[in-house]
């Protein structure tokens, strides 16, 4: 199709609108920052880290824990850890699942985990 064939289509109407830029809105980037959950990377390492979890789990924060060190080193102390990280999930109304063998995220409330 020539341009002229082109422009003639648009000038009658039938070509009506596709080439109208869509109109957009302006976000104000501290705002956009504002508006994102960020989600942080813990480990443990021993039993004691634990207790960092469940306070950053209470006051909202979304994790992904690092577990491997603990697994490798005592399974055990892991699994008592982990329980009590469940334990604090559950009355936060959060939720925790597996991410592989090294590691789990955890959650508030405010987010679910879709398996």
């Amino acid at each position: 199709m020539s341009r002229q064939s082109l422009q003639r289509l648009v000038d009658d109407g039938v070509i009506m609108g596709m080439f109208e830029k869509e109109p957009y809105l302006e976000l104000d980037p501290e705002e956009e920052r504002k508006s994102k959950v960020p989600i942080e990377v813990e480990r443990i390492a021993e039993y004691a880290d634990s207790d960092r979890i469940q306070r950053k789990l209470r006051e909202g924060s979304i994790m992904l824990v690092r577990v491997k060190e603990l697994r490798e080193k005592n399974i055990n102390e892991l699994k008592r850890a982990l329980e009590r990280i469940k334990r604090t999930c559950e009355a936060v109304g959060g939720d925790i699942v597996g991410a592989g063998d090294d590691g789990i995220i955890v959650s508030p409330s405010m987010a679910k985990i879709v398996r």
